[in-house]
């Protein structure tokens, strides 16, 4: 057993070594979020990261949010729930997104070599030919927004365990006349 105690004190040492804390879950600095935002990433365990980049008035009301997960080559990311939501800031949900298209592929591949998905993943897998995969969300929140709102992503599940996502804040910019991404 005493020459064991190396190896045990070696792995127990391991067993705690960087542990995952995850940074600013709130975008909103302060509480009238004035500044504006064009994309922000949040950073996941395993080099999983999500970024989240400022809307896209779509023509029949609302806003388009692009939502883009990177995966590196070997790693996996499950949601744990298929909804998408927008909400009161702080508060209750408002609507839940309509996916306008899904896109995935390896950086490595030539950026015109895309697949397109027809449905929400329940887990996305990052490909063995690339470096890296993109998973692209186009997510549409159709009709009459309030002057400010929160987005949160699903949490997410990574080598078992649950992670929360940032919560993304947007409101209308008069000066710009658009909404946007604010911190």
């Amino acid at each position: 057993m005493r020459r064991y105690a190396p190896l045990f004190l070696l792995l127990a040492l391991a067993a705690c070594g960087d542990k995952y804390t995850p940074a600013d879950l709130y975008q909103a600095k302060t509480p009238d979020c004035r500044n504006w935002v064009d994309e922000s990433r949040f950073d996941l365990p395993d080099g999983i990261y999500v970024t989240a980049t400022a809307p896209v008035a779509i023509p029949e009301g609302g806003v388009e949010i692009g939502l883009v997960y990177m995966l590196p080559r070997n790693t996996q990311a499950q949601f744990t729930s298929r909804a998408f939501k927008i909400y009161q800031p702080k508060g209750a949900p408002l609507m839940n997104a309509e996916i306008a298209s899904i896109y995935q592929r390896g950086t490595s591949a030539r950026p015109e070599m895309v697949e397109v998905i027809k449905e929400m993943p329940v887990l996305m897998v990052a490909t063995a030919r690339s470096d890296a995969t993109q998973f692209r969300f186009r997510l549409q929140f159709k009709g009459k927004l309030p002057d400010r709102f929160d987005f949160t992503p699903p949490p997410m599940v990574i080598e078992r365990e649950r992670y929360p996502v940032r919560t993304f804040t947007y409101r209308y910019f008069e000066d710009r006349k658009a909404y946007g991404m604010c911190s």
